[in-house]
């Protein structure tokens, strides 16, 4: 007899904390299991068909299971799984890398995007010879120690027990303001690195000023201090180059995952060569040979490589973005289109291929984290349940991305079945 969605989830419960491997997976009374996914769908061991906007977190733009990375992968897995030793498919990624992203003068993998910006921050303490870092307000940059204060908006702690405030102390959270930095910067000495999510905070969702980009980078440039790019949302999303290459906006390092990996577990830091040059074992400073340690078991798994440089192939002629990006556009369209039939002062929008929700209002002029995080509990439960009831999974209550398989066809039976979850909180009095 086949497992249900409550039978995993009582099992789960018995082995793993909440029962779940992710926070962000819990769900009362139990949340879906997933037995298995094809483009921009996928199916829970209930036998329940989604429409998928969360793409694996948004790391599946060419989508689920796509033929040519099942192929590279299943391919590489019957010739060299891993060994622990240099390949040479790492070194074509690695190449894919410095040809397509900007910044990119050297590459280092990683296990994961987390990975990647604990690296990038301990390169930009080692090149500064500074230990505080600067970041923004509610941007995101993993789970670690080090950049975790600050990740919840409009709060100077770290969002976790076990955070030393030895730890949280070297880190200094600011506003989305370039003057509010450079103050900040002239006052505190001790600051040497400068962390920005490039997209704004949590994938747009709070996109960041017009000109944002290109002002830190001039101020950085003229202060000295390194500069990172957390490019894991937007790295060959935004464009086959990221965020950078769209705006022709060059930062010192930039932190990578997701679909950098052809969607596989993985990750890299990349950036100028005299910075990235402290990891090269051919290098000795202050008797370090590297200068910057830096291991990892799984840094570029042959498996991982093998999906990534296939991903490279597809996603460099920006036709995948492209088409993502407009899916993105006739998702919004749709969303705004309900509201405005239904009268709810609500508004989709976002930048590329993302869709965002702000309840409350029509406007996203000085859109802060605070304003969203203001939507009563009561709405973001009911419209998450609604969706899911009808088949239908964001990222979050707020947010979703688009990729390669979503066609228009899917689009608009999501948006149908959002217009009816809507009339559904309308009449229940959750909305008005």
């Amino acid at each position: 007899m086949s497992q249900t969605n409550a039978d995993w989830a009582a099992r789960a419960r018995a082995v793993m904390p909440g029962g779940v491997s992710h926070e962000l997976r819990y769900r009362a009374p139990y949340p879906a299991y997933f037995t298995r996914a094809q483009g921009a769908e996928k199916w829970d061991a209930d036998g329940k068909r989604y429409i998928d906007f969360k793409l694996g977190a948004a790391s599946q733009l060419l989508g689920h299971a796509h033929p040519e990375i099942v192929e590279a992968v299943a391919r590489q897995m019957g010739q060299m799984p891993y060994t622990g030793d240099c390949h040479p498919l790492e070194v074509e990624w690695a190449e894919w890398l410095c040809r397509l992203f900007p910044s990119a003068e050297r590459v280092r993998f990683t296990g994961s995007g987390t990975e990647a910006t604990m690296l990038a921050l301990r390169l930009g303490r080692a090149h500064s010879g500074r230990d505080k870092v600067l970041r923004i307000d509610g941007h995101f940059h993993g789970w670690h120690d080090m950049l975790l204060k600050g990740a919840k908006p409009g709060a100077n702690t770290a969002p976790s027990l076990g955070v030393p405030q030895v730890v949280s102390d070297l880190t200094v959270v600011a506003p989305p303001s370039v003057e509010a930095i450079a103050q900040i910067l002239a006052d505190d000495p001790q600051i040497g690195t400068v962390f920005v999510e490039a997209s704004g905070a949590n994938y747009g969702s709070v996109p960041l000023p017009e000109g944002f980009l290109e002002a830190i980078r001039a101020l950085t440039a003229d202060t000295g201090h390194v500069l990172i790019f957390d490019e894991v949302i937007t790295g060959l999303r935004w464009s086959p180059g990221g965020r950078q290459a769209r705006d022709n906006v060059v930062p010192d390092l930039t932190t990578l995952a997701k679909v950098v990996t052809g969607g596989l577990p993985g990750g890299a830091v990349v950036g100028r060569s005299d910075i990235m040059e402290l990891l090269s074992p051919a290098q000795t400073r202050d008797g370090l040979s590297p200068p910057v340690s830096h291991k990892g078991t799984f840094n570029a798994a042959p498996m991982v490589a093998a999906g990534a440089v296939k991903a490279m192939e597809i996603l460099s002629t920006g036709g995948v973005q492209a088409h993502a990006d407009a899916m993105a556009a006739r998702l919004r369209d749709g969303f705004n289109a309900t509201f405005k039939r239904h009268g709810v002062t609500a508004l989709a929008y976002g930048d590329s291929s993302t869709c965002h929700l702000f309840f409350g209002g029509t406007s996203i002029d000085g859109l802060d984290a605070a304003a969203i995080r203001r939507t009563p509990p009561a709405l973001v439960n009911a419209l998450r349940d609604g969706l899911l009831e009808r088949g239908v999974d964001f990222m979050s209550f707020t947010s979703c991305v688009t990729g390669l398989p979503h066609t228009p066809a899917l689009i608009d039976e999501a948006v149908d079945l959002f217009d009816d979850a809507i009339s559904a909180l309308i009449r229940d009095g959750v909305l008005t």
